[in-house]
């Protein structure tokens, strides 16, 4: 085989892999379409703490392998988590800002495998909260600047605010 046919060949393979990939993004795209994420934050929210964080993906509830495409939260991003006394609401550059609400949330706790991140142990924070009433979701974020200590107590005190003030 002459050096032009296997370089015809690999560009033929690599074609196909991105058509595919592509084609399946677009069908997960559909598969979630009437999903959104609760967007803006409540008028009078008193903020009680700010972290640089990388978003990395949500995720359906204990699948940390099987992406959603929620429109704003498809892509990975930089961005800012702050912690309100009513919610926590994530500022991801370029996209509105979500806010999930205490009632939402369900629990937080630590993670070491999302979909495209694996990390030390327990170093991501999932997040666990409901997207519908009947459809739970995790969010899995990653502190940028420390570990994810820092954050943990200030998001757990949002889940026990809503277990002992809120219905979910």
């Amino acid at each position: 085989m002459s050096r032009e046919g296997a370089v015809l060949i690999t560009a033929a393979i690599a074609v196909v892999i991105l058509v595919a990939m592509f084609l399946g993004w677009r069908r997960r795209l559909r598969r979630d379409s009437g999903l959104s994420a609760p967007l803006g934050v409540p008028e009078h929210a008193e903020v009680t703490a700010r972290h640089e964080i990388l978003y990395v993906a949500t995720t359906q509830h204990d699948q940390p392998l099987e992406r959603l495409a929620i429109t704003p939260l498809a892509y990975r991003a930089r961005g800012e988590l702050v912690v309100t006394d009513r919610g926590a609401a994530l500022s991801l550059d370029g996209s509105p800002t979500v806010f999930i609400t205490s009632s939402r949330l369900v629990t937080v706790d630590l993670a070491t495998v999302a979909i495209d991140r694996v990390v030390e142990p327990n170093g991501l924070i999932r997040l666990v909260w409901r997207i519908t009433d009947d459809l739970l979701v995790d969010t899995f974020l990653r502190h940028a600047s420390g570990g994810p200590q820092q954050i943990l107590p200030e998001l757990e005190a949002l889940c026990a605010s809503s277990e002992n003030g809120e219905q979910l």
